[in-house]
Formats: C-alpha cells, sequence, structure tokens
C-alpha cells in the first residue's frame, strides 16, 4: 500500500478558478501545496504514507502481541511447575516431621546406654542396624528436600523474570495500538479534508474495479500445502482490512497469510518478517501460487503470489482482500512454504 496509488488529477480539476479553490481548501489542511502539484495529489500521497507507517506498526504490534501469548503460556508453565513442587516439598517435610516425631518419642537414647539396659543385646544389634540404614535414608531423604527447595527458589525466580518481560511487552503492544490508531485516524481526517468527489476518487483508485477474478494463467503451486493456501486466501476476497487481525472474518497483510496457511495445515509466524524466512527464497521470476511475496526492504507487507504477475492481500483499511499487481510495491523477497 505504498505511492503505486497516486491518481492523475481529473478533468474538473483543470480550471484556472477551481485549481485556486483547491490549493486554498489543501494549503489549510495540509499547508500550501507546491506549484504546479496536481490538486489534491499532496493529500492522497500524505494518506498513502500515514497508510504505510501505520502497516510497519501493526507488525510491529503483532510481534510484540506475539512475544506476550508466548510469555503467558511460559509463565503458566511455570506456575504449574512450582505448584508441583510445592506440593512435593510438602510431601517431603510431611515424611520427616514423622520420623523426627517418633524419634523424638522414642526418647532419643544414646544407643551406648540402650545397649547397657537392653534385655536382648542380639536384638537390639540387628534393630540398631537396621536403624542405621533408616537414619543415612533419612538424611538422603533430607539433601534430597534441600535440593528441591533449591529448585523451587529457582524456579520463583525465573517465573518472576517471566512477569516482568510479560509486563514489559504488555507496555510495547499497547504503545505499538497507540501508534497504529494515531497514523489511523490522521489519514482518515486527511480523506475527510478532500471535497466528496476526490474521496470517491480515491476509494475507487483503492479499489480499481478489482472485484472480478483476473487472468491468472494456468501456473499451479509447487505443493499441496500451497494449493489449499491459494484455495484459503481466494475464500478470503472481499474481507475487510481489520488491522491486528488473522481472520477468519477480518485480516491484515500478515494476518491474512497466516490463517490461509492454516487452513492448509501449515503455521506461519505472525508477522510478514518472520513470514520471510518461513520456507525457501526463490527469484520473483519463479515465483508459483502460494509462494509469499514480501515488499519493501523491512518486509513490512506481504501478499500471495496466484499466477500470471498477480497476488492477493489485505492492503489498508478501507480496501478489502483483493488482487493487486505483483510489482504495486518494491519487491524484497519471495518465499515458498
Amino acid at each position: 500500500m505504498g505511492s503505486h496509488r497516486r491518481l492523475a488529477p481529473s478533468g474538473s480539476d483543470r480550471g484556472a478558478g477551481a485549481a485556486v479553490s483547491i490549493l486554498s481548501v489543501a494549503a489549510a489542511a495540509l499547508g500550501a501545496v507546491p506549484v504546479g502539484a496536481a490538486p489534491y495529489d499532496d493529500t492522497r500521497a500524505k494518506v498513502d504514507r500515514l497508510y504505510e507507517q501505520a502497516e510497519k506498526a501493526t507488525e510491529a504490534y503483532n510481534e510484540a502481541d506475539e512475544r506476550a501469548d508466548g510469555l503467558r503460556e511460559e509463565v503458566g508453565t511455570a506456575r504449574d511447575r512450582i505448584a508441583r513442587q510445592q506440593q512435593r516439598i510438602n510431601s517431603m517435610r510431611e515424611s520427616l516431621g514423622s520420623l523426627a516425631g517418633a524419634q523424638y518419642r522414642s526418647g532419643g537414647i544414646d544407643p551406648s546406654l540402650a545397649l547397657l539396659f537392653s534385655d536382648d543385646p542380639d536384638d537390639y544389634l540387628d534393630k540398631a542396624s537396621r536403624l542405621d540404614r533408616f537414619t543415612a535414608h533419612q538424611a538422603g531423604e533430607l539433601k534430597e528436600l534441600q535440593e528441591a527447595m533449591r529448585e523451587l527458589a529457582q524456579d520463583r525466580e525465573e517465573a518472576a523474570g517471566k512477569l516482568r518481560e510479560l509486563e514489559e511487552s504488555r507496555r510495547a503492544v499497547a504503545a505499538h495500538k497507540k501508534t497504529v490508531q494515531q497514523k489511523l485516524a490522521t489519514a482518515r481526517r486527511l480523506l475527510d479534508s478532500l471535497p466528496g468527489a476526490e474521496r470517491d476518487a480515491y476509494g475507487r483508485a483503492s479499489r480499481s474495479g478489482r472485484a472480478g477474478t483476473p487472468d491468472l494463467g494456468g501456473a499451479t503451486a509447487a505443493s499441496e500445502r500451497g494449493s489449499a493456501a491459494v484455495a484459503a486466501a481466494r475464500s478470503a476476497l472481499g474481507k475487510p482490512y481489520v488491522w491486528g487481525a488473522n481472520g477468519p472474518s477480518g485480516f491484515d497483510c500478515s494476518g491474512l497469510m497466516q490463517w490461509s496457511y492454516a487452513q492448509a495445515g501449515v503455521s506461519l509466524p505472525r508477522t510478514s518478517q518472520g513470514q520471510r524466512y518461513a520456507g525457501r527464497q526463490v527469484p520473483l521470476s519463479e515465483a508459483r501460487p502460494g509462494d509469499l511475496v514480501l515488499y519493501r526492504g523491512d518486509a513490512s507487507h506481504v501478499g500471495m503470489y496466484m499466477g500470471n504477475g498477480q497476488v492477493i492481500h489485505a492492503p489498508y483499511p478501507g480496501a478489502p482482500v483483493r488482487y493487486d499487481p505483483v510489482g504495486m510495491m518494491p519487491v524484497s523477497s519471495v518465499t515458498r512454504v
């Protein structure tokens, strides 16, 4: 969703009087338009840039949100492990406590005195031997208890660290969400500053008459999973762009790819940057249906190649899932999943 959507001025914009009026409106909204610039081109270009910036922030949001999900799972696992460890320690303490109580009730008589007053020295010596072995076992249990307590303390420290990471990740998610909302709100205000005819023209350009299916040629996917992903992506045509969403009722660009491949039984990373490395890199000239096409140097946008120079993607707010030419913006790489 880059600057490829710039529009040529309509015939009604060419009159001198209209130009003066147009420039006045644009100047009020955005500052003076340079002499020679087509009316409203600056506004539309700014809207495109804001959508591009919002998409980059959306991918950062997706990454932070995915990280938060992973941390929540790790924290939950750590808590379960700590609970089991605490239960084990409690059982060991109870066992050792019972043994200590039995020894206390027996009086804890010195072994040499017990032998002196014993009615049956042979019987006593046999019991003493068994007691030595039992005491050694007790010492082993005590050592095991101490080790378990050390492990528990370490687990609790690690869990506390994960909780701190989770809180930081939550703050990052909130910050990225705020950035996206600000960019999209600014873009909407700029669009609203245009006269109705110009807003309609921008909307037509964003759709470009792509309601039908373009000629996709006879190319086939490189694998069965690629074919299944292509079918899923086609089923999403016309669904709205919803930032941070991965279906089934709305999508952002990477969410559409993740959902489409999930229908094929393949788990893709949540972000377009992660999806870039989800398979084997191939030249654009060798792209086949189902391949992921990454855009811009930072891979902040992604679409799915469908054949004959066309991709399916979720462009930006207001433009539903649709077909577009693969060269709609600079291609950075192509990934075959």
